[in-house]
């Protein structure tokens, strides 16, 4: 590229940050280090221009860290590291979408449940529920114990009752463990449906949910090909084509 010599606030302005920001960048590795003018001012080139403009993309679609740690390996020629931190992303994406597909289909199978099932009493007793949902009472004191279900305790017996909340949160766990899921990733969502005062006012927070996912794919895309861009103008060499 060429040798425009560049001031912080240069790079700075387009992102709306502060010249300080960008001496830190320069100073984490996310950009590459700045030659000095003969008063030692930094000099910055279009290709610092463009490790900014990368970094800033990276950020909305693999987190800061992420970002920031993928910038360092490739200034640092580590491709093999910044591969695969950009792998792992994309990888938990899907693995978000997946989730969330899960937790889509345990609110729909819940709700579709609900008006074939025969009317029940208002509170249940642990042996009831679990009869009900084919599992072992010990399986509900398991969940109680993660916090999925909080049950109140009959005052003369000691008894768990299960008021009809509890029994909604004791068929959404049920469908969430049956697609795989594990205790601890079921108890926000559970916690979720508690503050929401059932399943229907969760609607929207699973469009928000949807929503966040698609932004991060599509910061994805942005970010690819600003960072295939840097690479381009660090010279790097073209991967080669696998044989066939």
């Amino acid at each position: 590229m060429g040798k425009k010599r560049l001031r912080p606030v240069d790079l700075a302005r387009e992102h709306g940050l502060s010249a300080q920001a960008v001496r830190n960048y320069e100073e984490q590795g996310i950009m590459p280090a700045a030659e000095r003018t003969p008063h030692g001012y930094r000099a910055y080139t279009p290709l610092h221009v463009q490790a900014l403009r990368t970094f800033v993309a990276l950020v909305p679609a693999h987190g800061h860290q992420t970002a920031a740690d993928i910038m360092r390996a490739v200034n640092t020629g580590d491709m093999d590291t910044a591969l695969t931190l950009l792998d792992e992303s994309h990888a938990q994406l899907l693995q978000d979408r997946k989730t969330l597909a899960a937790v889509e289909k345990a609110l729909r199978d819940l709700a579709s449940s609900e008006p074939q099932a025969p009317p029940q009493r208002a509170e249940m007793f642990i042996g009831g529920l679990a009869r009900q949902l084919g599992i072992v009472p010990a399986t509900l004191r398991k969940w109680e114990k993660a916090g999925l279900l909080k049950p109140h305790r009959d005052p003369d017996t000691g008894y768990r009752i299960y008021t009809s909340a509890d029994v909604r949160d004791a068929h959404l766990a049920h469908q969430l463990r049956r697609g795989g899921y594990l205790l601890h990733q079921i108890a926000p969502l559970i916690e979720q449906v508690r503050h929401a005062g059932g399943v229907a006012p969760l609607e929207a927070t699973l469009e928000e949910w949807r929503a966040r996912l698609s932004a991060r794919g599509l910061s994805m895309l942005t970010a690819a090909s600003e960072l295939s861009t840097y690479l381009e103008d660090r010279g790097h060499p073209p991967f080669a084509s696998p044989s066939t």
